[in-house]
């Protein structure tokens, strides 16, 4: 097993936001509920980038940024009608999901 960290959002509404995060190239893996009608608990992955989207008051607070490394930042830029802008790191958007959760992505400069 790879040791790695995995962000955890604040989320809503999390069937709305694995919604969103689909048109980021994310797929839902799975989701826990502890009961019918309690908070939803979400884990999305786009190949071995993982989040887990969550609706538990306390788990996360809303507004927080994620950067996401990408191939090819201007097919997701594309997909969402935003400009891409180059900095020396790399060519990069910024994104909010449905909560306010920010993403930056980016593809390294050359």
């Amino acid at each position: 097993m790879d040791e790695e960290a995995i962000p955890i959002l604040r989320v809503s509404d999390a069937p709305a936001a694995v919604r969103w995060y689909e048109r980021l190239g994310f797929a839902q893996r799975w989701e826990h509920r502890f009961e019918p009608g309690l908070p939803a608990f979400v884990e999305v992955a786009r190949g071995r980038v993982r989040l887990f989207l969550s609706e538990h008051a306390g788990d996360a607070r809303p507004g927080t940024l994620v950067y996401l490394r990408v191939a090819d930042v201007d097919v997701v830029a594309a997909e969402f009608g935003v400009p891409v802008e180059d900095a020396p790191w790399a060519r990069e958007i910024e994104l909010c999901d449905p909560d306010g959760n920010r993403l930056r992505i980016g593809t390294p400069a050359g």
